[in-house]
């Protein structure tokens, strides 16, 4: 473990992982980075709904081996290639400004709209429009960390294996279903369908979500739709939506960004669910 196997950023395997940086070469080979501990960790745990391991390569440095050998170990264990590359090599995979010498390449792990639909889901985090890969990624954090039973992304939304997304989701996209690339009239369609209820968040909203909350209607199967941070939803998306809320600004902040707006109504819809169950 001492000396690197892989010490040329030329290498033939180095030059197809950097390539997953573009987009049109993840939906190419279906393939996306996954870096640093947390994300690789997450990673090597998951297998895709065929029970083949997503996680298909390791690049680590040898102090990153060392330190993390427990991932690294797991890694070789579930199948995965582990190369042990030079610190310029890491660094040339990466697309952090510290990185933390682990690189994983993975398979596309995204679930078919219909198998979201079939499973029933309960509370649904729908991004329609959704451009900034870190917003993309931490509303998915949020879904995950409120036990959402998935996320689902419009077909005019951020590319899901954005380097930007993935390490923004903190490894929560490893927990939950994803499905992608879903027109948003399908996606409230199938939802309602499912037995869903179909809210929109938006701060020019004609209800508040307090008065929501207060007259006992959010403990049914509820899928909530977030847009665009800087227009929010255009008015035919909103018009999709059983109801349009907005988070009340009780001081003077002038908007909430969407991830906090995400988390709140996640929040809220998951706390009057469980206490529905309870009652």
């Amino acid at each position: 473990m001492g000396t690197p196997e892989l010490i040329s950023p030329r290498s033939p395997r180095v030059t197809a992982a950097r390539r997953l940086a573009r987009r049109a070469f993840r939906g190419k080979e279906r393939r996306f980075i996954a870096e640093g501990p947390q994300a690789v960790r997450e990673a090597v745990g998951h297998r895709g709904d065929d029970g083949v391991p997503t996680l298909i390569e390791l690049f680590t440095t040898v102090e990153a081996a060392e330190r993390y050998a427990d991932i690294v170990d797991a890694a070789r264990a579930a199948g995965a290639q582990v190369h042990h590359a030079d610190d310029a090599v890491v660094a040339d995979l990466s697309q952090t400004v510290t990185p933390q010498g682990l690189i994983g390449v993975c398979r596309f792990l995204d679930s078919p709209f219909e198998s979201v639909l079939r499973a029933r889901p309960r509370l649904v985090a729908v991004l329609a429009n959704v451009r900034d890969p870190g917003n993309a990624g931490t509303v998915l954090r949020c879904a995950d960390a409120a036990g959402a039973d998935a996320v689902v992304l419009t077909d005019a939304s951020v590319d899901l294996y954005n380097p930007k997304s993935v390490r923004a989701s903190a490894g929560s996209l490893f927990h939950l279903p994803v499905a992608v690339g879903v027109p948003v009239e399908e996606a409230v369609t199938g939802l309602r369908g499912a037995g869903v209820r179909v809210l929109a968040a938006d701060g020019a909203g004609d209800m508040d979500l307090d008065d929501e909350l207060d007259a006992g209607t959010m403990g049914v199967p509820t899928a909530w739709i977030f847009g665009n941070e800087a227009w929010g939803l255009p008015a035919e998306t909103r018009a999709l939506a059983d109801a349009v809320l907005r988070v009340p600004i009780h001081g003077k902040a002038e908007s909430l960004n969407l991830a906090t707006a995400a988390a709140v109504c996640l929040y809220a819809s998951a706390r009057a669910q469980r206490v529905r169950a309870d009652s």
